[in-house]
């Protein structure tokens, strides 16, 4: 069915008085988004910040009064009520609509992430040869297209990789794509690990759409993990991946790679600083303001 959105420019004003009022009025789904691109990449452990400059959109009934919801706004907000416009937007499947920029991406020299039905054009594979590899991908709910720099950069490690007979764990999977991407690029098996249900239904149903599935395992991160691994993957937070550490150590053989990203350019130091006692770590690399971190594992016999 359509849909009634309503868009409120609140600026730096604390929004909760206008969600609270929409709430009142009607609105069945509310979106703070930023308004003058002051992305907030990090928060602070047990802080909820938002942009220095907010915009509201509240979506409603088709059939709701564009009066009666400002009548309530006025009523039940700070005066005077910022900038509100109106729009009807027709029925989507709203969940899907970015994927229509979803387009085949090419990361280093043979390895391809395409949208399910969607092939490379025949001279880009040809660029390859005989070695180009496709990981046909739908995301559904689940992050990771390759579209992120922190997603690309560990495809571009995976690329590089020589992967044959590896035992591979992708933790915090999202789409599985990391996971899938080294199957078939030569590794013998791969555990995805992700806290969100959502996460492994996509991973499942796209590594059967790779053709993967029997040399995947998928599970919650509270299950239990097999260590000895060749490659450990992880594409999270850089707090989470500090306090990662010890465990991660303990899941990856003597001589095993660790590919960390989701890391602020600014982070890395103190990331690395938390891998130190475990693995030898290389030099960044970096794409725009992100930061893959490699490290190999010292034998535990050498650990200081």
């Amino acid at each position: 069915m359509p849909f009634l959105q309503l868009t409120l420019a609140v600026g730096a004003a604390d929004p909760e008085a206008y969600e609270d009022a929409l709430l009142e009025a009607g609105a069945q789904s509310i979106t703070l988004e930023d308004a003058a691109d002051d992305p907030v990449l990090e928060p602070a452990p047990g802080a909820a910040p938002l942009w220095p400059t907010v915009r509201i959109k509240a979506l409603f009934d088709a059939a709701s009064s564009p009066a009666s919801i400002l009548e309530t706004l006025r009523a039940r907000t700070p005066e005077p009520l910022p900038p509100a416009s109106f729009e009807t937007l027709a029925d989507r499947a709203w969940e899907r609509e970015w994927l229509k920029d979803f387009r085949p991406m090419r990361f280093g020299r043979r390895l391809w992430v395409c949208p399910g039905g969607q092939r490379p054009a025949a001279a880009e594979i040809a660029a390859a040869g005989d070695s180009a590899v496709i990981v046909e991908l739908d995301p559904g709910l689940a992050f990771g297209t390759g579209t992120h720099p922190t997603t690309a950069l560990c495809l571009e490690w995976l690329d590089g990789a020589d992967l044959a007979g590896a035992r591979v764990i992708d933790y915090g999977c999202g789409s599985g794509i990391l996971a899938i991407a080294a199957l078939k690029l030569g590794a013998a098996h791969a555990t995805a690990v992700d806290i969100d249900p959502q996460a492994l239904i996509a991973t499942r149903e796209n590594a059967e759409r790779n053709g993967v599935a029997s040399r995947l395992s998928v599970q919650l991160d509270c299950a239990p993990l097999a260590g000895g691994v060749d490659v450990l993957l992880a594409n999270i937070l850089a707090g989470p991946l500090e306090s990662l550490a010890p465990r991660f150590a303990e899941l990856v053989r003597g001589g095993g790679a660790l590919v960390l990203s989701g890391v602020l350019s600014s982070q890395f130091a103190t990331v690395a600083s938390s891998y130190a006692p475990w693995f030898d770590i290389s030099p960044a690399t970096l794409r725009e303001d992100w930061a893959r971190l490699e490290g190999v594992r010292r034998p535990p016999s050498n650990v200081c």
